[in-house]
């Protein structure tokens, strides 16, 4: 794993050198990870010429079962408590020969802490690193793909629990405590995301908060949940009915949102534009009539965060590349009545290996539970 975490901080590393810069410094809590191995708390990531120094305002957890950093890393703990290990970065770099510039995340970093640094540095030339780690992380090799199919083995376990028992009656916020830590139980790190369940007017509704309002027959039960395991997130969501046979305008809907899902995941190959995806889903849709009210976008990449590049939307550019796990998750909402969302996380593969690999697998037929 140590060449793995050398060879990505490398690939960073010449692209700041081809920008003209001695230097990086990483505080992305994810994109340490990335590059490190781990990511204690506070800590960011000096990448220079030399050596490459993790700086951390106390020692690295060492409890069992922590991620630890790549053991080909310095690290350098901060003398004084309250200081910030990004200035103490920066002054590290200005004390070698050559570290005259740096770049830095300033998506990340705050104005406060950026004043800070030049302050204590008066002479170093700062420079934008922009999202050059988030590029990089895009196409996942296969341990980060191993991860994220541990995780959504796991979700779909704790889902599949969930439908085994008795739902009438109980809250939205009841199943989703339930859901979370079933997750855990089944070796989780915890919850991808804070769980959403939506009963009833409720369902269908792309990032709901679950509420006090209790399942009852006849609803549409909405789920949308993910596991975090060894810091990889991924998602599934899934549409049911409470208690009874469908109602018509129920399998109308759900049939509907269902061959908007299928057109999504079947134009997920690689060369394929991002746009491309996002509308292949939306105009089942709009052929329908769904024109308003739309999710914003069809889905999305995920990997140490849940919600990263690319974005399969409307005005989205760029194209797929084999080796990116996306979500598809299409979704109708009809005020007062509910609605249906469905959500599978895959990995985009070609053609010759398979098609695009489904890595949530629990069933997305109209369950009456």
């Amino acid at each position: 794993m140590s060449d793995l975490y050398a060879s990505r901080r490398t690939r960073l590393r010449e692209r700041c050198t081809a920008a003209g810069n001695a230097a990086a410094l990483v505080s992305s809590p994810a994109n340490v990870r990335y590059l490190a191995g781990a990511a204690p708390r506070g800590a960011v990531l000096l990448l220079g010429r030399g050596e490459d120094v993790l700086v951390c305002p106390g020692p690295p957890d060492d409890r069992p079962g922590e991620e630890r950093p790549d053991d080909s890393l310095r690290v350098h703990l901060l003398s004084r408590p309250g200081g910030d290990p990004a200035v103490a970065a920066a002054d590290l770099l200005t004390a070698r020969p050559g570290g005259d510039s740096l770049a830095i995340e300033e998506h990340h970093l705050t104005v406060a802490r950026h004043r800070e640094l030049r302050s204590v540095v008066p002479r170093l030339r700062v420079a934008d690193l922009g999202t050059a780690v988030e590029q990089l992380r895009v196409v996942k090799d296969e341990e980060e793909i191993s991860c994220l199919r541990i995780g959504a083995e796991i979700a779909d376990q704790a889902l599949g629990e969930l439908l085994e028992s008795i739902l009438v009656g109980r809250t939205e916020r009841h199943l989703a405590l339930e859901l979370e830590r079933r997750l855990v139980d089944h070796g989780a790190d915890g919850p991808a995301f804070p769980t959403s369940v939506a009963t009833g007017p409720n369902s269908g509704r792309r990032g709901h908060r679950p509420t006090d309002r209790r399942v009852e027959e006849g609803d549409f039960l909405s789920v949308c949940l993910g596991a975090a395991y060894r810091g990889y997130r991924c998602e599934i969501g899934r549409t049911f009915v409470i208690g009874t046979s469908p109602a018509d305008w129920q399998i109308e809907l759900y049939d509907l949102v269902f061959a908007a899902q299928r057109a999504g995941r079947e134009s997920l190959v690689p060369g394929a534009a991002y746009r491309d995806v996002d509308r292949a889903a939306r105009q089942v849709l709009g052929s329908a009539g769904y024109h308003e009210g739309l999710p914003a976008l069809t889905g999305h990449g995920v990997g140490l965060e849940i919600d990263e590049d690319p974005q399969l939307a409307p005005a989205a550019m760029g194209k797929l590349d084999a080796c990116v796990p996306v979500t598809v998750e299409p979704g109708v909402h009809l005020p007062g009545r509910g609605g249906v969302r469905i959500d599978d996380t895959l990995v985009v593969r070609p053609e010759a290996d398979g098609g695009p690999e489904l890595l949530t697998i629990t069933t997305k037929e109209l369950l009456a539970l």
